[in-house]
């Protein structure tokens, strides 16, 4: 019998860390509202640096906010095995989206601590910065910085909506490190995530074995009409920009569902401008967010839409602009790490099945530098990006016990 087979985190305690942390930057209807380099998400890293320490663990910081606090293991020169996610939230966000991650890494360690077990490999617990990408597009920066595929200095210069840096945010909240970004090596990464979707939860299922992720693409798009009264110009004189929003809105649909069922398309952020109840919209500029497994299919669907796109703005005698604002292509998670998750579920009677992930993750990047894979435990009807984003104590300690079982047989125990 594998010595991690009896392993059980404490769901008491890490539901307490959970609901302190939601203390930080509370919502209006019940959430958190902690984004990225604000002084909120300055808050509660200096409160995860407090438990960290009282855990006994090192912290290191790098230059783009990454948080690594690591538990030493008995070989030096053994690679760390990293788990964590992301303390940063939605503007409505929920309790429990990134913050779970980052907290059961730590709820792992102090079991190891309580029970005083050592592995050879030392554990990595991790916050990721501006994993949500709200305030400074795209999502997944740091991380993404980290993997290499995102230039720092074109990262440390994405702008809110202020107009402030994400460089200038960093070093104003005082969480810049010195530490040379991507230079750490991993043996492996994991990451526990709730679903953000409905299937574990419809189909009654305990944890979700994410074997892929979608892959996106996050598109802004500017259409320019004329600005003119609602009243007085006649509706063949009109070159209307919010006419042509609603019909890319429609083609964005269309597309989507001609690629079920794994596909999807949405309008998410939406700009109209002067957006006066008597003046036809002279400017609108939204996000395009489409997603899919299969890269051949995303591919073809941004062709689609950006085609459209240029028909609708031709028959309206509009202006139009699409700019690529984030990116990455479809994941396929490590073999090895997956099935240590499989294996996990199993030996400690879980139901599970495998699944993909519909949203982006850090671990998507990560991925691409180290061995990753992701567990999943069910949300309440599948609702996240939401104040009303709900988990249950029991969901949450299945998760972290799968978790901590795949980490702690990675890092090896020793006897």
């Amino acid at each position: 019998m594998s010595p991690a087979t009896n392993l059980q985190i404490d769901g008491d305690r890490l539901w307490d860390s959970l609901m302190e942390m939601a203390k930080i930057g509370p919502g209006v209807a019940g959430g958190n509202n902690r984004q990225t380099l604000t002084d909120e998400d300055a808050e509660g890293r200096s409160l995860f640096r407090s438990w960290c320490e009282a855990a006994g663990l090192t912290m290191g910081l790098d230059t783009m906010g990454n948080m690594f606090a690591r538990r030493e293991g008995t070989d030096p020169e053994a690679l760390p095995v990293y788990v964590g996610s992301h303390l940063d939230t939605q503007p409505t966000g929920g309790k429990y989206d990134g913050v779970l991650g980052v907290l059961t890494g730590l709820e792992l360690v102090r079991t190891l601590n309580d029970l005083n077990i050592r592995t050879r490999h030392p554990i990595v617990v991790t916050n990721w910065t501006n994993e949500e990408g709200t305030r400074f597009a795209p999502a997944m920066l740091a991380s993404g910085v980290f993997a290499g595929v995102l230039e720092e200095s074109w990262a440390k210069d994405r702008k809110d909506a202020a107009g402030k840096s994400f460089g200038a945010e960093l070093e104003r909240i005082g969480w810049q490190g010195d530490e040379p970004v991507g230079s750490r090596k991993m043996k492996a990464f994991f990451e526990l995530h709730i679903e953000q979707g409905p299937i574990l939860e419809d189909e009654g299922i305990d944890i979700g074995v994410v074997t892929h992720g979608q892959g996106l693409y996050w598109l802004e798009v500017t259409l320019a009409g004329k600005e003119s009264h609602t009243g007085s110009t006649p509706m063949y004189k009109r070159r209307n920009a919010g006419l042509g929003m609603a019909r890319v809105i429609e083609l964005v649909h269309e597309v989507a569902m001609d690629y079920q069922p794994n596909a999807v398309g949405t309008i998410g952020q939406i700009d109209v401008h002067p957006n006066s109840r008597n003046i036809i919209p002279g400017r609108c500029v939204f996000t395009v967010d489409i997603r899919s497994p299969s890269k051949e299919t995303l591919d073809t669907m941004r062709e689609r839409i950006e085609d459209g796109i240029d028909l609708i703005a031709d028959a309206l005698d509009i202006d139009v602009s699409v700019d690529e604002v984030g990116h990455f292509d479809p994941v396929t998670f490590d073999e090895t790490c997956v099935r240590a998750i499989r294996d996990a579920a199993e030996a400690l009677g879980y139901s599970h099945r495998n699944i993909v992930s519909g949203a982006g993750h850090d671990a998507c990047w990560i991925n691409r530098v180290a061995p990753t894979a992701m567990v999943m435990c069910p949300c309440v009807d599948g609702l996240s990006h939401n104040e009303a984003e709900e988990i249950s104590k029991e969901w949450a300690t299945a998760g972290a016990n799968v978790l901590m079982r795949a980490v702690v047989e990675t890092a090896g125990i020793v006897e």
